[in-house]
């Protein structure tokens, strides 16, 4: 009998704009029973390096990944071994995520508050030389206000043909596993292969209206902290 297994593939920490540590996702990622998570901080994979060093005290294992802002939109890039540079054409960073045998799969593509690849999917993703040679689209993100942006993204993975995955794009760990990526097997090599070969399912449900309220305190409350050390701060004293 096969066994199925979540993994959420969609997390930011205070690494990146995330509102949680490692320490803090890892052990709710335990608590609620995922197999499988990667940390995408925004253009850097300082936060997932830390989370699978201390993976080891948990029953969770952990990809190292980048959510890497291209010029066309946000990228994951999961199973990385280097962080790659934002701001380049995805054809490029595509190809340097590939170059590393990492998978890379289109975050939240008809997201219209962050960049996003959008309709160009169609064009550029499809054919059997496509210019984007994507491995996956994110066909359900928990953390988007309107459904019918995850319902686009899911029609336009299945008219490509592409692997459909979810992730909760959690800012806080009280959202991590709201959506996830199904998959047969286990560990994160299994869930690696499934994407390959397109064997994954994507789940879950949205954010309630508490989660958005928290993450927006969460927030508020960061910039306010970051005003005031910048009032506070000493003046440099200029050298002769």
């Amino acid at each position: 009998m096969t066994i199925w297994s979540r993994a959420d593939i969609h997390i930011h920490t205070r690494y990146s704009d995330g509102h949680s540590s490692v320490a803090q996702v890892l052990e709710y990622a335990d608590h609620i029973g995922l197999r499988v998570i990667a940390i995408t901080d925004h253009d850097t994979i300082d936060g997932a390096l830390e989370a699978q060093r201390m993976a080891r005290g948990f029953d969770v294992e952990v990809i190292i990944g980048e959510e890497v802002s291209t010029t066309d939109g946000h990228l994951l890039v999961l199973f990385l071994t280097h962080a790659l540079p934002p701001r380049r054409p995805a054809s490029e960073t595509i190809a340097a995520a590939h170059a590393q045998g990492a998978l890379c799969i289109v975050a939240h593509p008809f997201d219209w508050l962050v960049s996003s690849f959008g309709t160009p999917l169609l064009r550029y993703c499809g054919g059997d030389h496509p210019i984007w040679p994507v491995d996956g689209v994110e066909a359900f993100n928990a953390s988007l206000p309107l459904p019918g942006m995850n319902a686009r993204a899911a029609s336009v993975a299945t008219t490509l043909g592409l692997p459909a995955c979810g992730g909760s794009d959690a800012h806080h760990f009280s959202t991590v596993g709201l959506g996830y990526t199904l998959f047969p097997g286990t560990t994160a090599n299994d869930l690696r292969q499934a994407i390959i070969h397109g064997e994954v399912r994507a789940g879950g449900r949205s954010w309630a209206a508490g989660h958005y309220a928290a993450v927006a305190g969460l927030r508020a409350r960061r910039g306010l902290a970051r005003a005031a050390r910048a009032v506070t701060r000493p003046a440099r004293v200029m050298s002769r």
